[in-house]
């Protein structure tokens, strides 16, 4: 079976059924890893210069284990039955995207607007952003959700299944792994500026390629989809590196272009204000409308992105290489 439609059966899956609560998931249990990483290091740590180091040591051992542990069980579950390898690597890939997820997740917020329920919407928002919600008026609530959604199509979508095609899924495991560190312990605050700071690192890194394959998906997506694909081009040369991150501002300056609006501005965070880079024009406000539009162009992207990368593994494997580990 061709490494490629295993791919396209984890697309499927996810966006069949997305992460069903019912189904015990891999970051869970990444989560809990890390936590008790965590506090082991700090009851022998203390120094700075000693959680530096240690920061170092956490994501050698949960990436290197999510990575192990992955190759593992797809290893023996091959060894009973070549189809149950190939079942497992497209449920464990499945679980590392979340296509179905995030654009149900922005949607929750349109219909919430659409239905004139800005309360709701609010609280919709605020489950899927770390900003302050509870006063925002309609074009945040639209701007923070465009945001969301655009900033996860690199780690929800097409970093994922990038590593997924180059070593299958543990090496997807092993990216959600370091996206999953970062989320947890990559801040820069007193409490993980030294300990999380190798994780904050590696995750830039394992996304610096993916982020900018995305803007150029984005912009291929927007010409699909009769958007603005020069302008989102163009915004994304001007605009993309003043985001504070050295990823995030690709694919939100690349939906900004191609929806005609602007992004970025003033944030709270537990009342604190924060400003974030303008990405894009103010050639019009921002609407509902846009939410919805946004959600469309994850999905195309998601989709281009497979049908690419299985070119790609097909064409290698026709030439007798091989990508996956």
């Amino acid at each position: 079976m061709n490494a490629g439609w295993v791919i396209w059966a984890a697309v499927a899956l996810d966006l069949l059924i997305g992460d069903p609560r019912w189904l015990p998931h891999p970051v869970i249990g990444m989560g809990k890893l890390i936590r008790a990483v965590e506090q082991r290091i700090r009851r022998r740590v203390t120094s700075p210069l000693g959680l530096k180091r240690a920061g170092v040591l956490l994501p050698l051992i949960v990436v290197g284990s999510s990575f192990a542990l992955t190759w593992l069980l797809i290893a023996a579950l091959t060894r009973v039955h070549p189809w149950l390898g190939i079942g497992a690597e497209a449920v464990l890939i499945a679980t590392t995207i979340a296509i179905k997820g995030l654009r149900d997740a922005g949607l929750e917020v349109y219909r919430d607007l659409w239905s004139g329920n800005m309360t709701q919407a609010r609280r919709s928002l605020g489950m899927i952003v770390g900003r302050d919600t509870d006063h925002l008026d309609e074009p945040e609530v639209v701007r923070g959700t465009v945001e969301t959604v655009a900033e996860n199509i690199v780690d929800a979508v097409v970093s994922p299944l990038f590593y997924a095609l180059i070593g299958g899924a543990p090496l997807a495991m092993a990216y959600r792994a370091v996206n999953t560190l970062d989320s947890m312990v990559g801040y820069k605050n007193e409490q993980y500026a030294q300990l999380g700071w190798a994780s904050a690192r590696l995750d830039d890194a394992a996304n610096w390629i993916p982020a900018r394959l995305t803007a150029g998906l984005l912009v291929a997506a927007s010409a699909l989809l009769s958007l603005k694909w020069r302008r989102a081009l163009h915004i994304v040369r001007r605009d993309a590196r003043k985001h504070p991150s050295p990823n995030s501002g690709f694919p939100e300056s690349a939906v900004a272009g191609a929806l005609g609006i602007r992004l970025g501005g003033e944030n709270r965070y537990q009342g604190v204000v924060s400003f974030r880079a303008f990405m894009g024009d103010p050639d019009r406000p921002l609407r509902a409308e846009d939410i919805r539009t946004t959600a469309r162009l994850l999905l195309a992207v998601s989709l281009m992105f497979a049908i690419l990368g299985t070119a790609i593994l097909i064409l290698v494997q026709e030439m007798g290489g091989r990508l996956w580990l």
